[in-house]
């Protein structure tokens, strides 16, 4: 197969609306291109997993590889795609089955030995990747933060070879578990201790208690 499709997200604002990564291989003189507005974090992903897939010890395609960031209007930054990109070359080529990625989105950048190294922004890709009911693959380090959304099926991975063998059914990667166990909170300062201002504070509990957003603006 010279087609494969792997499901990932962007991060804009504290959106994550999801990027639809496809990767073609095709005859003619070898080369990498990206494809669907890259910025040059993006653009330089293609180092990274060609040195992530040989140090792993896969073979890179000596052959015409592209790879379209879709939706092309939508601007994509930093290195959030490698995983998706890896796979999808992998899939693409033969190495890697592609049955199950349609139920899966991943994320994660790549270190050039192929470790999996976290990103930033996790939170709203966990949630949107739960509204649209599939799980979510993604750097051991942001298994925390992912963990806070409920009701997601969470696959931590340290290392690009722990995904591929979990996609190939070799060697599953355990679901993460979400503990519910109270911590300690920390003594924050509380608003009672705030002499007047009582509509600044009443601002501030309205927005705690409803989730909002608050901009605050100091004139001095």
């Amino acid at each position: 197969m010279s087609l494969a499709v792997v499901l990932t997200r962007a991060l804009v604002g504290i959106d994550a609306p999801q990027v639809t990564v496809e990767v073609h291989l095709s005859g003619g003189l070898p080369s990498f291109s990206i494809v669907g507005l890259p910025e040059a974090a993006v653009k330089e992903s293609r180092e990274r997993v060609r040195s992530a897939l040989i140090n792993s010890g896969y073979d890179f395609p000596q052959r015409r590889i592209t790879v379209n960031l879709a939706p092309a209007d939508l601007p994509k930054e930093g290195g959030r795609y490698d995983l998706a990109i890896a796979v999808g070359i992998l899939g693409a080529s033969g190495q890697l089955p592609c049955k199950h990625l349609s139920h899966m989105e991943l994320l994660g950048e790549l270190a050039l030995s192929g470790e999996l190294r976290q990103i930033n922004g996790i939170l709203p890709a966990a949630m949107a990747c739960r509204k649209a009911g599939r799980s979510l693959l993604l750097p051991e380090g942001n298994q925390a933060d992912a963990l806070l959304t409920s009701q997601l099926k969470v696959f931590p991975a340290k290392h690009l070879l722990e995904v591929c063998a979990h996609l190939k059914g070799e060697t599953l990667i355990s679901e993460a578990v979400r503990s519910d166990e109270p911590g300690v909170l920390p003594d924050y300062p509380d608003l009672r201790d705030v002499r007047g201002q009582q509509q600044a504070k009443r601002v501030l509990e309205i927005a705690a208690a409803g989730q909002h957003n608050v901009l605050i603006v100091s004139n001095h």
